[in-house]
């Protein structure tokens, strides 16, 4: 939709075409790219809409379910189907009839369906529910800017506003030359030329040395000296580093570097901390205690609960020390994230709260959308109590499949709820999401322990419906950016949900039953880009805090006990900053320090790596730094636009290699198709430890 006409909110507007200064948003990102006209007349619930948004919304689960499988997952955003309907919609816009009509429909709820559809399908509308709940704070304050949706203004404002003739490209023209350029290149890193994934140069230099090439390596390693050529590999994880504020990128990179470059390597060499070289530096995997891959299959009853004896008789489980610190770090930045809202932004929900804001300033983009009817409270409070009550009444009718007893579903609905508004503060100002799903899972391992199905839907109601609530959230945002009426940004959400849920669980489903030896590492061919490395970690997670039980690895007698008390340090750390930014207001830079954001530089590895989140900080730097310092007019109007043609051209090839090519069994086999040259990275040091392709150390 493209926003069109003047405000008429005061002589200043209808005089310069501009609201008045007082009117502008804050946040200099925002206006810099957001248009801030309206046309209140232009119509939004048309059949082109319709039919277009629900043909783009099968096509992007589809490709999103198909690519979370890959080695280097790539999370393809709605730009891509934007541009790919842009042909269709403007050929319907030119032969359908404008006459306006009413549509009135029925359903049908006899229909029998699987357990698991039923699962994912409440879990999107209780997010649903979250984000009804939570609109007043994360949506409509200034300060909540969601940097993430910018990039999809600018795509809407290239795709269809005409753009006077100036020197250079236009937006449209910038857009189709670098997403024709991305789709060719992806040829290279993503068939012909895979090492260009992970550039790991140090692993040549020292064919036979351990240290070193778990220093250079890109999958097994530190990553040092390790680099990507590969945009899939850059945003695997943390998302486009384009769209992301440098004060962002900057937090993280700190974090980033005392992680990976201090921490670890003190704690590998140095101390070898929790027994860490008798396993290798980085890795997914869970351990024995004598360094062999944990064989979960010798420690379960036939009921998937911990068999106790068998576990005390096999070995005590220990992990890659990245992966623990990994792991202590969540325990650091849950607490963090909880003490950072409080202090940075307590004072302004409270205020929300008692709905002191309603005589507050509004920006243009809050004036503009007054004009329209707001969606009321309770058709969210609706969705909201009637997903809780069916996920309860699933745990009555299936208690013996789902472990989790009723009152650990309502615990997990309370975490959720707790968490959603601090964590969602921390992405609507940063575009970086911190996670609590080790600590859901910690929880819920200590209070259910040896039942890794009900550690894992207590993770997935209480973590994933805050996902789904943040999403619903940021939609909500851009919903606003762009003057789309409340209400029917509410009902085209609801219906791409259902839609969303059914084809999701088809396309799982399909691949899991087609792809031969999907996920199964030991299996699948050396090249093949099915390892599933967010499942692989997903499952490890279900092991140790349900099966093994956090008790056992963080209490009194664990290996991993000290790790606990992160969680009074990172409650500790925004305590300073805070202070600090009091003593001195007129430090403006104080404030951007974001200890939350900081820990996030070592989340998520695994299945992260450093060389992802290396190159994902090097490339932010980059164009939300230096560009935007020194060339801003060109970066705002490419910066964001050049984020999405990299989007669009990757995932378009992508999609072409695995049906023309991989999927037919024709992979290449030479030396620059092969991972990173560095057999030796996934080798402990221990002496006396025995693995094979290894040398033993003495």
């Amino acid at each position: 939709m493209s926003a069109k006409g003047t405000s008429a909110t005061a002589a200043a507007e209808e005089k310069n075409g501009e609201p008045p200064t007082e009117d502008r948003c804050p946040v200099e990102e925002v206006a810099l790219v957001v248009p801030e006209t309206d046309d209140p007349a232009l119509p939004v619930m048309t059949f082109r809409a319709w039919f277009l948004g629900l043909a783009s919304c099968v096509i992007l689960i589809f490709l999103n379910t198909f690519f979370i499988y890959r080695t280097q997952p790539l999370t393809i955003s709605a730009i891509l189907m934007q541009i790919a309907v842009l042909p269709v919609g403007k050929f319907m816009a030119t032969t359908l009839p404008t006459k306006q009509y009413t549509v009135f429909g029925r359903w049908s709820y006899t229909q029998k369906f699987l357990i698991l559809f039923f699962i994912f399908l409440v879990l999107q509308i209780l997010g649903y529910g979250w984000a009804g709940m939570l609109r007043k704070y994360l949506v409509d304050p200034v300060q909540m800017w969601w940097p993430s949706n910018l990039a999809q203004v600018a795509l809407f404002r290239a795709l269809h506003e005409k753009e006077h003739k100036a020197k250079g490209l236009t937006r449209m023209q910038f857009f189709l030359v670098f997403m024709a350029a991305s789709f060719a290149y992806y040829l290279f890193p993503g068939y012909l030329f895979s090492i260009l994934t992970f550039f790991s140069w140090v692993c040549w230099a020292w064919p036979h040395s351990i240290t070193a090439q778990q220093i250079g390596s890109g999958y097994h390693g530190l990553g040092v000296g390790a680099f990507t050529l590969d945009w899939a590999g850059i945003g695997a994880y943390h998302g486009s580093p384009l769209v992301t504020p440098f004060s962002s990128i900057l937090n993280l990179g700190v974090g980033f570097i005392m992680f990976i470059y201090i921490i670890v390597p003190l704690c590998y060499w140095k101390f070898d901390t929790f027994d860490a070289r008798k396993f290798p530096i980085f890795s997914n995997q869970l351990f024995t205690s004598s360094g062999h891959k944990y064989d979960t299959t010798k420690i379960l009853t036939p009921q998937y609960d911990l068999n106790i004896p068998a576990y005390d008789k096999y070995s005590k489980l220990y992990l890659s020390p990245l992966f623990a610190l990994s792991i202590g770090s969540g325990f650091a930045r849950f607490t963090a994230t909880l003490t950072h809202v409080a202090l940075f932004h307590g004072s302004d929900i409270w205020k929300q709260s008692r709905s002191a804001m309603k005589n507050a300033s509004l920006d243009i983009h809050s004036k503009l959308m007054k004009r329209y009817k707001e969606v009321p409270q309770c058709w969210f409070l609706v969705l909201l109590v009637g997903s809780i009550a069916f996920s309860l009444m699933m745990c009555f009718v299936w208690k013996e499949d789902v472990q989790l007893p009723w009152w650990g579903l309502l615990f997990a609905f309370g975490l959720a709820w707790i968490v959603t508004l601090p964590i969602g503060v921390i992405q609507a100002t940063t575009n970086q999401q911190p996670g609590y799903d080790i600590i859901a899972q910690f929880i819920i391992g200590y209070i259910l322990p040896g039942k890794p199905i009900a550690n894992l839907l207590f993770k997935i109601y209480g973590r994933i419906s805050t996902i789904h609530a943040l999403s619903f959230l940021a939609d909500l945002k851009l919903g606003h950016y762009m003057k789309i009426p409340p209400r029917c940004m509410f009902v085209a959400q609801l219906v791409g949900t259902l839609v969303s849920g059914t084809v999701n669980l088809a396309v799982a489903w399909w691949m899991l039953g087609n792809i031969e030896n999907i996920c199964d590492v030991e299996a699948l061919h050396p090249e093949s880009p099915w390892t599933c490395p967010k499942f692989r970690v997903t499952f490890d997670a279900s092991v140790i805090w349900g099966l093994i039980g956090p008790e056992r690895l963080f209490g009194s007698g664990g290996m991993y006990r000290n790790l606990v008390w992160l969680f009074l340090i990172g409650a500790f750390l925004p305590v300073p900053v805070w202070i600090l930014s009091k003593i001195f207001p007129d430090k403006k830079w104080i404030p951007l320090i974001n200890i939350p954001v900081i820990s996030y530089g070592f989340a998520g590895m695994p299945p992260a790596t450093p060389t992802n989140i290396a190159s994902w900080i090097i490339t932010g730097t980059i164009f939300n730094y230096f560009v935007f310092k020194y060339k801003k007019t060109w970066w705002q109007k490419y910066n964001y636009v050049l984020s999405a043609a990299l989007d669009a051209g990757t995932a378009f090839m992508g999609v072409l290699l695995f049906f023309a090519l991989q999927n037919e069994g024709k992979n290449l086999k030479w030396w620059g198709s092969e991972p990173d040259h560095c057999p030796l990275a996934s080798c402990p040091t221990a002496p006396g430890i025995v693995v094979e392709g290894c040398p033993v150390f003495k």
